[in-house]
């Protein structure tokens, strides 16, 4: 026995979903609702055993709408790629990530997860995916510590288009880089369903690739 109700934690992991329209940007967020889900997120897994995320949140509505202005100069560049989009439910996210660029300012808090140093350029792939591969696990934890405490989130990097620009309207330090953005408010409604995946079957390979799934 493990001690954990399965039926629980498989409905968080499972129904923990990108959420954009369905943020409510009229209930504020309490500053302790996300210190509570940034302390969760902290016993991510981390390479190395070396903690070096940090986190920005931004709640001040002016420095929002900066952010917001900054993130939908993002806007030709998803117009352009939702224009790929062949089946309905690829057509539909790209309309909810337009509603987003529009409505950035909006959201009650943009979370902004971070790693101290940056990576060299032409830095090997397993060293990105180090640095990556912590800070993602931490940000994932937060989204399902958000989840579970009646809110909602999105990952987004469109801002890193911008991220110098960005760099200077928060005061960030050259040597912190920023690694997305999440919009945070709480959700209108709580019932939100798995999504359609391919069964796991057919993704999955046996000890060599070429080899019967």
């Amino acid at each position: 026995m493990t001690g954990f109700d399965l039926t629980s934690v498989d409905h968080l992991l499972s129904t923990t979903r990108a959420v954009r329209r369905r943020l409510d940007l009229a209930r504020p967020v309490p500053r302790a609702v996300i210190l509570d889900c940034i302390r969760l997120s902290q016993q991510a897994p981390t390479a190395s055993n070396t903690q070096t995320w940090r986190w920005l949140v931004v709640d001040d509505p002016g420095k929002r709408r900066e952010l917001g202005a900054l993130y939908a100069q993002g806007l030709p560049a998803i117009r352009e790629s939702g224009k790929q989009a062949r089946d309905a439910q690829s057509q539909r996210v790209y309309q909810s990530a337009i509603w987003l660029a529009e409505h950035l300012a909006e959201v009650p808090v943009l979370a902004i997860p971070c790693v101290v140093g940056r990576l060299p350029e032409g830095a090997p792939l397993v060293l990105a995916a180090s640095v990556f591969g912590s800070i993602y696990q931490a940000v994932w934890s937060f989204q399902l510590a958000l989840r579970s405490r009646g809110l909602g989130s999105t990952f987004t990097t469109l801002h890193l288009l911008f991220e110098e620009q960005a760099r200077k309207l928060l005061g960030i330090p050259e040597e912190v880089m920023q690694v997305a953005l999440l919009p945070v408010a709480y959700t209108r409604g709580a019932d939100f369903k798995p999504a359609a995946r391919p069964p796991a079957e057919t993704i999955v390979r046996w000890n060599e690739w070429t080899g019967a799934r």
